[in-house]
């Protein structure tokens, strides 16, 4: 399966690099090491919210707009950061703090380069790259647990109320959404088994008497996704924005569950150049894509129809498919325990081995609590 072959390549790569790489600390304390706090001006108590805090309605973390304000290096970095995509809504503030010209009031020249998880987490560790712009993946926690000096250090969005992107199944012999059993049924998807949308899937599952073992998983392209569903094919199906909205209001689905509203699933993810080499290039970074959030992100943005038609130019997108579905909810912290849940789905789909790392491992909050001004009393 092209999934187990990606995650054992990925695995035996952190073996060979593991020497080279591995700097990680076992006292809980951030990568970075103690750095100077400063307050921030714009970034208040609303810049930052308690991680243990997984209400759905939580307000992401906010600064005024233009905040945190740009701290210029003391000279010009340039970074190169990996992505899988430049068309998805979610790398949007990436895109648009490179067009509106934020990094480079940092002083950096970030470069983006489409390239897959698998291939990027190597090239990360090594210093060949300095972040990706990606999700925890099943390859990403195979990979530090092999030696990769890797953390994942912000986040990107949560759903908004109104989304329906996730599970979908078709109902049989006018069966309510309440009394649906998945156990033994087929599922359709174009994510592997490695992805963290294993995480909320298998919530959903859990809900309907069925776990990852129990459903058969067929793994589709992106256009044959729906056409399964609906000529069935299989039972049920992962639908991404905005496919889902093919099938909204239609008797013969339901939607069973998607990625939990305030929790995000994936962001920035560092290597050792700007988690050790250079920490003060990684909270600029992370400064300047925050304040792309405050400023252009902070509500519901597909609200301001000029704002729409820039960014769908932007992104390379039907402007009509961008505002068919619900504003993204941009969030740059990350939840506690996320880390935790996303590696029993793991474990519970057989694409990682060993003990479970702990968070301290994976994640590492202290370089967007610093552009905000935050103090971390702790590394959770």
């Amino acid at each position: 399966m092209r999934t187990r072959t990606t995650t054992v390549a990925v695995l035996l790569t952190a073996l060979a690099l593991g020497a080279g790489c591995a700097a990680h600390k076992d006292d809980g304390a951030p990568v970075t090491g103690p750095r100077t706090i400063k307050p921030v001006q714009g970034c208040g108590k609303a810049s930052w919210t308690d991680p243990a805090d997984l209400a759905p309605g939580r307000t992401p973390a906010r600064c005024d707009k233009g905040a945190p304000a740009p701290r210029p290096l003391a000279g010009r970095r340039t970074l190169t950061v990996a992505t899988g995509t430049l068309n998805a809504e979610y790398v949007a503030p990436l895109r648009l703090a490179l067009a509106r010209g934020e990094f480079r009031k940092e002083g950096l020249d970030v470069r983006l380069k489409v390239l897959p998880t698998p291939e990027a987490l190597p090239l990360l560790a090594k210093g060949d790259l300095d972040a990706l712009w990606a999700a925890p993946e099943a390859a990403v926690v195979n990979g530090i647990n092999g030696g990769f000096d890797i953390r994942w250090v912000a986040g990107n969005f949560s759903p908004a109320p109104g989304s329906k992107s996730g599970l979908w199944v078709r109902l049989k012999n006018g069966a309510s959404a309440s009394a649906v059993s998945l156990k033994g049924s087929r599922m359709g998807t174009m994510i592997g088994k490695g992805s963290v949308i294993m995480y909320p899937m298998a919530a959903s599952f859990a809900r309907h008497g069925a776990d990852l073992h129990s459903v058969a998983f067929q793994q589709l392209g992106s256009a044959d996704v729906l056409t399964a569903l609906t000529g069935g094919g299989v039972d049920s199906a992962w639908l991404l924005d905005p496919v889902w909205r093919r099938v909204d209001g239609d008797r013969k689905y339901t939607f069973l569950g998607g990625q939990p509203q305030g929790e995000p699933l994936g962001g920035a993810l560092y290597g050792p150049n700007l988690l050790q080499r250079d920490p003060d290039a990684g909270v600029a970074f992370l400064r300047a894509y925050i304040r792309t959030v405050n400023t252009y992100f902070a509500g519901d943005y597909k609200a301001d129809r000029t704002f729409v038609a820039g960014l769908a130019k932007l992104l390379d997108v039907d402007r009509t498919i961008l505002t068919s579905v619900p504003s993204l909810r941009m969030d740059w912290e990350i939840r506690e325990g996320t880390a935790d849940r996303l590696q029993k789905a793991y474990r519970d789909a057989g694409v990682t081995r060993g003990a479970p790392l702990p968070e301290r491992r994976l994640v590492d909050r202290s370089l967007y609590a610093e552009a905000v001004g935050h103090r971390l009393r702790r590394q959770t």
